[in-house]
C-alpha cells in the first residue's frame, strides 16, 4: 500500500482504512505483522495512514513476499500455521504470497475488503482463484471477531472499539452475489 499506487488502486482509501484496523488489532493482540514494500525506490514508501511507520519493512522486487528475510522472520516466530493477508495487488503480490504460503502448508486468510488491484476485474478474479486454491476469504470485521472469539476475551473491548464504524463498501457485493 504504497504512495505511487494511491491514484490507481480501486477503493484505495477504503482498503487502507481496513488494513489499518487489522494492523491496530495485531498490536492489541500481540500478533506480529510483517510488512513488505514492492520496489520502494520506484513505488514510494508505505502510505502513512496505514500506521506502519514504526515497523520494519522488507523491500522486494518479487511479487511474493516470501523473500529470504521474511522466511527467516517466520522461522524466528516459530513457523506460524496461519497467515492473514491484506494489501495490493490481489492478482500479483497477494496471490503469489498466498500460493507460496499454501504450498508450505499454511492456512491462509485473505481479508477481501482489505485487498484490491488497479482493476476490479483483476481483484475479483484473483479472489475467486485464491478461494479455489484453498485460501479462506474473509472480511476485516470477521477477522477481528475471530481473533478474540468471545466477548469475555481480555482484549475484546479494545477490539470492539475498532468496529465502532462498519467497514466501508469496497465493491465486493457483485462478486459475492455471483457465487
Amino acid at each position: 500500500m504504497q504512495e505511487k499506487f494511491r491514484p490507481n488502486i480501486f477503493q484505495f482509501n477504503n482498503i487502507v482504512s481496513n488494513a489499518a484496523r487489522l494492523l491496530q488489532a495485531s498490536r492489541v493482540l500481540g500478533i506480529p505483522p510483517i510488512v513488505t514494500e514492492q520496489y520502494p525506490k520506484g513505488l514510494g514508501p508505505t502510505v502513512p495512514e496505514l500506521g506502519a511507520a514504526d515497523l520494519k519493512t522488507y523491500a522486494k522486487t518479487s511479487f511474493t513476499m516470501m523473500i529470504d528475510e521474511v522466511s527467516k522472520e517466520l522461522e524466528a516466530l516459530g513457523n506460524p500455521k496461519q497467515a492473514i493477508l491484506c494489501g495490493i495487488e490481489a492478482h500479483a503480490c497477494i496471490a503469489c504470497t498466498a500460493f507460496d504460503l499454501l504450498e508450505k502448508g499454511m492456512e491462509v486468510h485473505i481479508v477481501a475488503d482489505a485487498v484490491s488491484a488497479r482493476s476490479q476485474t483483476d481483484r475479483l478474479f484473483a479472489l475467486s482463484r485464491l478461494k479455489q486454491s484453498g485460501a479462506f476469504l474473509t472480511t476485516t470485521e470477521a477477522v477481528l471477531l475471530q481473533l478474540v472469539q468471545d466477548a469475555k476475551h481480555p482484549k475484546f473491548k479494545e477490539i470492539q472499539k475498532l468496529m465502532l464504524h462498519p467497514s466501508p463498501d469496497t465493491g465486493l457485493l457483485a462478486f459475492f452475489s455471483s457465487m
